[in-house]
């Protein structure tokens, strides 16, 4: 079986290949192998967005199985025929991007980026009102799933209140029809949903507007899921505050309105990229390569026949 990584020594990283494997090494950027028309199994690059890779996967006949290293797999959907397993990277990325929402929600409430900023200036900057605290709050995690889990965890010394919310009820966690009525009880909605067409733009002027006084929208998802113009009309009117790591449109082009929009913290979509995620991911794709040559089910399937 023929399979193609992105990463060189692919063999040393993985600590070694199943019985029956062959690894070639292809990265957006470098020279296709020749053995293009046998790859039965692909990992492309982290996000996936170069158009070498959606062209490569065009000239692959033998193609079964693409294994994402996102959770999000959208941008891949479009370029795979319907004989070709997609898995994304599922619990690859909880602990990074449960981090980094708290990294968000926390300089976000302690207003550390004036004091870089003032630090930058050589300011010793001090204020007239209390920073707010993440003790006694409540937070609404929209998107309940493996991150969302992973975020609880990190919440939970934190001595604040959680409220969960899936697309579908379950024990302990609402539906998305309930939305309405936790918004307002909120101070703190972190997004953690999928974009597809269902999604796109639900965080629109609506969602922000039964979101309470002075509250925090924190987005580690996709920026899609945000109505920006709303969002920008109420941080300009000091009414919400934001985090975002994702945007719309991404990369931010210079002098969007985001950029100088009040009250709003914007990260570079760095939800993913951590010292956490290299075992992880290659501990994924080491199983899967597992699985897949002894005929066993593949994880994390979401598009395409079952493997």
């Amino acid at each position: 079986m023929r399979v193609w990584l992105p990463w060189e020594r692919p063999g040393d990283l993985l600590g070694g290949l199943p019985d029956g494997v062959q690894a070639d090494f292809f990265k957006a950027g470098s020279v296709p192998p020749d053995s293009v028309e046998d790859v039965e199994f692909y990992v492309p690059d982290y996000l996936a967005k170069d158009p070498q890779v959606r062209e490569i996967i065009r000239r692959m006949p033998a193609l079964k199985v693409v294994q994402a290293q996102t959770a999000g797999y959208e941008d891949l959907l479009p370029f795979l025929g319907d004989q070709v397993t997609l898995c994304n990277a599922r619990g690859v990325h909880d602990a990074s991007t449960a981090e980094l929402a708290m990294t968000l929600i926390l300089a976000s409430y302690r207003r550390i980026p004036p004091a870089v900023h003032a630090q930058a200036r050589g300011e010793w900057l001090r204020h007239d009102t209390w920073d707010d605290s993440l003790a006694d709050r409540t937070v609404l995690i929209v998107g309940y799933g493996s991150i969302g889990e992973a975020l609880e965890r990190r919440l939970a010394g934190f001595e604040c209140d959680v409220l969960r919310v899936a697309r579908n009820a379950r024990p302990g966690v609402s539906s998305s029809q309930d939305l309405p009525e936790l918004l307002p009880r909120a101070d703190v909605v972190v997004l953690l949903i999928p974009a597809n067409d269902q999604t796109a733009g639900l965080v629109d002027a609506g969602f922000l507007a039964r979101m309470k006084d002075g509250a925090l929208l924190v987005n580690v998802s996709r920026g899609a899921v945000v109505d920006t113009d709303a969002l920008v009309a109420e941080l300009g009117s000091g009414r919400l505050r934001a985090a975002l790591d994702v945007t719309d449109p991404e990369p931010l082009p210079a002098g969007h309105p985001l950029w100088s929009a009040p009250n709003l913290l914007i990260t570079p979509h760095r939800g993913g990229p951590s010292t956490a995620f290299p075992p992880r991911i290659t501990s994924l794709v080491r199983e899967q390569l597992a699985r897949y040559a002894a005929g066993e089910p593949l994880r994390n399937v979401v598009a395409g026949p079952p493997r």
